[in-house]
C-alpha cells in the first residue's frame, strides 16, 4: 500500500517468538536497523501512518465482529501516554478506549488480580490501550515482593489462561514492551526536575524505583518469556528515541489490524441508485 510503513521496518526483530528466554541486554533500546530515513522523515511517515491506522479503525468498528487489545508495559518514562498520542492521534475516538491500570484500589485488592483487568477488555468492533495492566502482578508485585514468591509465579499461568480465553471469543492481542535504557531515563527524569512545567510529573518514589532497575529487568525478561504466546505476542520496542519508538507501535498495531478478516457491513438494499438533491 503506497505511503505505509509497510516494508520500512521490519517489525518481526522485535517480536519475541514462543519459547524464546529473553534477555533484555541483548534488545538495543536505539536500535533502527532497517529504517534508513531520518528523523523529520519518520514523523512524516508516522502521519501517514495515522490515517492509515484510522482506516483500519473504521473498519474494525464497522465490521462489529473483533477486538484488538494493546497492552503497553514499560519503566518510568518509556513514554507510554506518549505513544499512546502520537499513534492514535488521528483515529477517531469512536470504538478506542485506553485503560489505565495505577496501585489497586482496596476493593480491587478484595479480589483476585484480575478482578479490576477482565471489565476493560474490548467489546466488538473496540480497539483498547491498556496503559499498564495485569502484568504488574508479576512485575512492581515481585520486585516489591508484595505477595509469596510461589504465588506470584503462579500468575504467569493464570495470565496465559486469560489471554487464551480473550483470543479464543475474537479478542487479537498485541503486547508492546517499550524498552528504554537506563541512561535515558536519567536524562528524561532529570528534565522532568529542570523544567517547572515538567516538575510535577516527578516524585522522589521515582528513583527508588530507579534503584531497582536490576531486579524490573529480571521480572520483565521472566515475564516476557514466560507469556509470549502465539496468540497473545510480546514485542520489545527500542524506546530511547520517541519517534522511532512511535513509529514501531504504529506499525505493529496497524499491520495486526490489517491481517484480520474484516467486511464491511451489507448495505440496505436498493440504496445504489439513490441520488441526493
Amino acid at each position: 500500500m503506497p505511503g505505509t510503513l509497510a516494508g520500512m521496518i521490519d517489525i518481526d526483530r522485535y517480536r519475541i517468538r514462543p519459547g524464546t528466554t529473553v534477555s533484555l541486554a541483548d534488545h538495543d533500546p536505539r536500535d533502527r536497523r532497517g529504517f534508513a530515513g531520518t528523523k523529520a522523515e519518520g514523523k512524516a511517515l508516522l502521519a501517514r501512518q495515522s490515517e492509515r491506522l484510522d482506516d483500519l479503525q473504521e473498519h474494525l468498528y464497522a465490521d462489529g465482529r473483533r477486538r484488538v487489545l494493546l497492552v503497553l508495559q514499560a519503566m518510568d518514562t518509556a513514554g507510554k501516554d506518549s505513544t499512546i498520542r502520537h499513534v492514535f492521534g488521528s483515529v477517531d475516538p469512536i470504538g478506542v478506549r485506553v485503560a489505565a491500570f495505577g496501585k489497586p484500589t482496596e476493593r480491587e485488592l478484595g479480589h483476585d488480580y484480575l478482578w479490576r483487568v477482565h471489565p476493560h477488555v474490548p467489546g466488538d468492533g473496540e480497539i483498547v490501550i491498556f496503559n499498564r495492566s495485569h502484568y504488574e502482578d508479576v512485575l512492581v508485585v515481585r520486585v516489591r515482593s508484595l505477595v509469596p514468591e510461589e504465588r506470584w509465579r503462579r500468575r504467569y499461568d493464570h495470565i496465559n489462561d486469560f489471554e487464551r480465553l480473550l483470543a479464543d471469543e475474537g479478542t487479537t492481542i498485541v503486547k508492546c514492551f517499550l524498552h528504554v535504557s537506563r541512561e535515558e531515563q536519567a536524562e528524561r527524569l532529570q528534565e522532568r526536575i529542570d523544567r517547572p512545567e515538567k516538575r510535577w510529573k516527578f516524585r522522589r518514589g521515582d528513583l527508588e524505583e530507579r534503584a531497582l532497575w536490576p531486579e524490573y529487568m529480571a521480572a520483565y525478561e521472566d515475564a516476557i518469556t514466560r507469556t509470549s504466546t502465539a496468540h497473545a505476542p510480546w514485542y520489545v520496542v527500542p524506546a530511547d528515541r520517541k519517534w522511532y519508538r512511535n513509529l514501531v507501535v504504529s506499525e505493529i498495531l496497524a499491520r495486526t489490524i490489517a491481517e484480520l478478516p474484516l467486511t464491511w457491513p451489507t448495505p440496505e438494499p436498493g440504496i445504489e441508485d439513490i441520488v441526493v438533491t
